[in-house]
């Protein structure tokens, strides 16, 4: 891993029309792309027929985590409108946030909420995040919960009208730990009927605006993840480790999860019950020791997720699959069709 590893070899060409817009009319009808690592062979199928496009003895992995409607329209006191989007919660009434636009707010500036119940102040931050602290009166997250919208990608338009759907849509039918600012979206295909025709374990990873972010550095290496946390409980540890003992394969639901497993495997050669967090940046020439096949959607161009599954599958071949794709007008992004590499 001590070569030149471009960000340049990572774009690709999409046209604007394949970025998907909205979810598919039912979750498991999406199409999936289905990959053999070792001979380069590439099939078509929907979404639903997983279970019998799995290696023998799999046990899929995936993230439970709960996305909540983190983005927020505030007023400054004088009428300017800032869009506040929640990152994580500091201590206290503090929170990381991204104030758009960042720039006209000063610190010590007074934000005011919907229906003036709730107020904050910059009290700190620079860059891209901001602190504020928060003044509600009442419970802060069930405000949020009635007013806030969820944190929709940038590059899916997002209107009020299809704010109730996107709640739904936007939000594994399995998640459980609340504190995403975005989804594991290699689950958003799953029904509980599908789910209960596999065998499957849940860890957590809380995903971070970071996962939007483009690599800017010329070389990958260069290129630093945001810190991201994560829980494995006793049971899925146990589970998992007993599953690889027996010969079994683990299938990762997305790159968050996969993400969590590797941390886990690299520090520990097993995965470990317990909370953490992880700033691991996969990318070509990094060496997998848990995961044996994923499930994952396709990613935008230069991106660390686009990086991950190269490293995985390869770069050559991952390209040449998502140039089929294009071919065959599947969906790309957040909402769109997924690939399982086996």
């Amino acid at each position: 891993m001590n070569s030149l590893v471009r960000t340049d070899d990572f774009d690709y060409d999409l046209p604007s029309e394949l970025i998907a817009q909205e979810p598919s009319a039912e979750r498991a009808a999406c199409r999936l792309m289905v990959i053999d690592r070792g001979t380069g062979a590439v099939a078509h199928r929907r979404f639903h027929e997983l279970p019998g496009q799995l290696p023998a003895g799999s046990l899929l992995v995936l993230n439970d985590t709960r996305v909540f409607p983190a983005r927020l329209e505030a007023r400054k006191p004088t009428g300017g409108r800032v869009q506040v989007t929640l990152l994580r919660r500091l201590e206290g009434e503090e929170w990381e946030v991204l104030l758009q636009p960042a720039r006209r707010v000063r610190p010590g500036q007074r934000l005011i909420f919907r229906e003036s119940v709730l107020e904050a102040e910059l009290v700190g931050g620079e860059g891209n995040t901001r602190r504020l602290r928060f003044h509600s009166r009442g419970d802060f997250m069930q405000w949020v919960w009635k007013h806030g919208r969820m944190p929709l990608p940038p590059y899916i338009e997002q209107t009020g009208e299809a704010d109730e759907r996107d709640r739904r849509r936007y939000q594994t039918v399995y998640a459980a730990a609340e504190g995403s600012v975005a989804a594991p979206t290699a689950g958003l295909h799953f029904t509980r009927e599908l789910l209960d025709r596999i065998e499957h374990e849940f860890v957590t990873l809380h995903v971070g605006y970071g996962t939007f972010q483009p690599v800017r550095a010329e070389d990958v290496r260069q290129h630093r993840m945001q810190e991201e946390h994560f829980e494995v409980s006793e049971k899925a540890a146990d589970r998992i480790n007993r599953h690889r003992r027996e010969g079994g394969k683990l299938v990762a639901v997305g790159t968050t999860t996969t993400r969590v497993l590797e941390t886990l495997w690299s520090r520990h050669g097993e995965v470990r019950a317990g909370r953490g967090s992880t700033e691991l940046f996969v990318y070509p020439g990094y060496r997998f020791g848990a995961v044996d096949a994923l499930i994952t959607n396709f990613h935008l161009p230069r991106s660390t997720l686009l990086m991950l599954v190269s490293a995985f599958a390869g770069r050559e071949l991952i390209l040449r699959c998502y140039e089929e794709a294009v071919k065959k007008s599947y969906r790309f992004y957040s909402y769109g069709d997924a690939m399982l590499i086996r």
